[in-house]
């Protein structure tokens, strides 16, 4: 069956959405790792988009978006960094393409080393790993692993707010609308996870208990930048960047990672501080977080998260009826269709099942945004991605094929 056809932008079906009414068709996004991408393109055999984006996205994966019906577009800090050339390592090359974590169109800042390891811009150190499907970013080393005090922390080449360049985002915006006013969202980065991985989880969580202000000295300079990059960025997009969005997983697919208390004594302080900035922009708020997140939802909330993504529901307590009835009216849902087993290893027809369900159970009323639960990975087949991204599907009480 063909979709009806849009009455609103999709711009503005996400905005009714996150108002907790009810659009006229579930919005939906899309995120996928490297390989999944490739497979589509290789699969539908697509037209690049028009190429007046192209110093910032693929249009080759901008028209996936336009083909499959996406409503969201993701810009992040990383399309525009501009350090200076001192923090290139000898023999090193600036690579805007070649992350494997470039899970959208977009490009990715990173320093490829001559050994052809990565550097972020936050200085986390990483190289590619193969697996039996596709490969990722793993890490060779954690370069604050061995300070011992404030002062050599202090020492680590941290960014300066200066080294990004937010002048052209108005321009990219307005380049953006010209085909269609989508849903904007920005991302500002990872509080918590940048700084293990500066670390290295092991000694990050037992300096957590032992001797704190070595992370909280960490997480409060990287939340400096933020907050800095944030500001200007809202400065030179004025209305136009629609949702904030930062990410942070603090569980494991079974508990938390770390204490209640823990989290409210380290993390949360630090994300009030992007949460308010974005509140007094007039801007909701959209947080990522992994896994068993259920005993922090009332947290979230509280703290005045808008949005909760990825909502994996093959998680411990993370069962999405009984989320939506007791957070629904409070918070809005971005993602949810499993990753780990509908998606990889459903066939077509269960993946439109389970995309239905989503639809009904959390769309109702508004409040979701139709997602993967993560990237899709992958082991996913094309086939599978394509069913879930039917138009049809986004429509409540959408009959089967």
């Amino acid at each position: 069956m063909s979709s009806p056809t849009p009455t609103i932008s999709p711009r503005e079906r996400v905005a009714t959405a996150l108002r907790h009414e009810q659009p006229d068709r579930t919005p939906v996004d899309f995120v996928a790792t490297t390989e999944v991408w490739a497979k589509l393109l290789d699969e539908l055999k697509l037209p690049p988009a028009p190429s007046e984006l192209a110093e910032w996205t693929d249009p080759r994966r901008e028209a996936v978006l336009r083909h499959l019906e996406v409503d969201c577009r993701l810009l992040s800090y990383d399309m525009f960094c501009k350090p200076p050339e001192t923090v290139l390592h000898p023999g090193a090359t600036t690579d805007w393409w070649g992350s494997l974590n470039r899970s959208t169109p977009n490009r990715m800042w990173r320093q490829r080393n001559a050994d052809q390891t990565w550097n972020d811009i936050w200085g986390t150190h990483s190289e590619r790993v193969e697996t039996t499907f596709g490969a990722y970013e793993g890490f060779v080393d954690w370069p604050l692993s061995q300070a011992e005090s404030i002062a050599d922390l202090a020492r680590h080449p941290w960014p300066d707010p200066d080294w990004w360049d937010f002048a052209p985002l108005p321009g990219l915006l307005k380049a953006m609308d010209a085909h269609q006013e989508y849903s904007i969202r920005f991302r500002i980065g990872s509080v918590f996870e940048i700084a293990w991985q500066l670390r290295g989880m092991q000694e990050f969580l037992m300096d957590l208990a032992s001797q704190p202000e070595l992370p909280l000295y960490i997480m409060d300079r990287l939340t400096d930048i933020y907050v800095e990059n944030t500001r200007r960025v809202l400065e030179a997009a004025g209305d136009r960047i629609d949702l904030l969005y930062f990410y942070d997983d603090v569980a494991t697919q079974a508990s938390l990672m770390i204490s209640k208390n823990m989290w409210r004594d380290f993390v949360r302080p630090r994300h009030a501080r992007l949460v308010e900035l974005a509140h007094q922009h007039g801007k909701k708020v959209m947080y990522h977080c992994d896994g068993s997140v259920w005993p922090l939802i009332p947290e979230f909330i509280d703290l005045g998260i808008d949005v909760l993504n990825p909502i994996q529901p093959d998680a411990k307590g993370m069962d999405l009826a009984q989320i939506k009835a007791a957070y629904g009216d409070r918070l809005c849902f971005h993602g949810g269709v499993d990753i780990n087993q509908t998606l990889p290893q459903g066939t077509p027809e269960q993946v439109a099942a389970e995309v239905r369900e989503r639809v009904e159970v959390l769309g109702k009323g508004g409040g979701y945004i139709l997602c993967s639960s993560h990237h899709l990975q992958p082991d996913t087949p094309v086939a599978n991605v394509l069913s879930m991204y039917r138009p049809e599907w986004r429509y409540s009480a959408a009959p089967p094929s």
